[in-house]
């Protein structure tokens, strides 16, 4: 047998191997990430690459492209705009929605019915377009300043929601990172470039179980 003929078979054996190979990486469906939140969500101060959800991206990526992770930050968004934007925010389909708003009502003092109220329309809306979604619920607190009472039932939604939509919660998304000046911005609400990794760290905790 020649040399030619030789790798002429080689190469009609290989070719469906390729083949398999190639339409297996196109059959196989990214996971969607979408996190739907405020200034924390977006980076406020610093790149899209800096913020939390870009963290979490390369992490999880580090050595397949398996995830999708979509970054619906909006800085200064309430509850309230929350709802107004989601159904253009729900056209891309999604298999995890991790929501972090509600912050920017405790420090506007807005009444804390509406603000469950709004982010329960949110998970309810999500759920109507995507049953078979897994909710993630970010927590989190408000200065003292506005009351023992108030931070007290504001701290009390998050975990509330959850338990009500059987979603899972990251009890506090800032954990480690709030009150601590090395890690914020000098605004002392932001987190800064190393204040969003152990934000991101906090995320993963509550994220990895669902993906595996």
């Amino acid at each position: 047998m020649s040399i030619k003929n030789i790798k002429e078979k080689m190469k009609f054996r290989l070719l469906p191997a390729l083949l398999v190979l190639v339409l297996s990486s196109f059959n196989s469906p990214k996971t969607t990430i979408l996190f739907y939140g405020d200034s924390l969500t977006a980076g406020y101060g610093l790149s899209k690459a800096q913020a939390f959800p870009a963290i979490i991206e390369r992490e999880l990526n580090g050595n397949d492209k398996n995830y999708k992770i979509i970054n619906a930050g909006l800085s200064g968004e309430t509850t309230s705009g929350g709802i107004s934007r989601l159904n253009w925010i729900l056209k891309e389909p999604i298999d995890i929605f991790v929501l972090e708003l509600g912050a920017n009502d405790g420090l506007r003092g807005l009444p804390l019915d509406q603000t469950e109220k709004n982010l329960q329309t949110i998970i309810d809306k999500v759920k109507q377009k995507y049953p078979n979604i897994q909710i993630v619920i970010a927590g989190m607190m408000v200065p003292p300043n506005l009351g023992q009472q108030y931070t007290d039932r504001f701290k009390a939604i998050f975990p509330r929601l959850a338990k009500n939509n059987n979603a899972e919660l990251i009890p506090f998304l800032l954990e480690g990172v709030a009150g601590n000046k090395d890690l914020n911005l000098p605004d002392g609400i932001h987190p800064n470039v190393e204040g969003h990794k152990i934000v991101a760290d906090n995320v993963m905790n509550v994220l990895k179980p669902l993906l595996n």
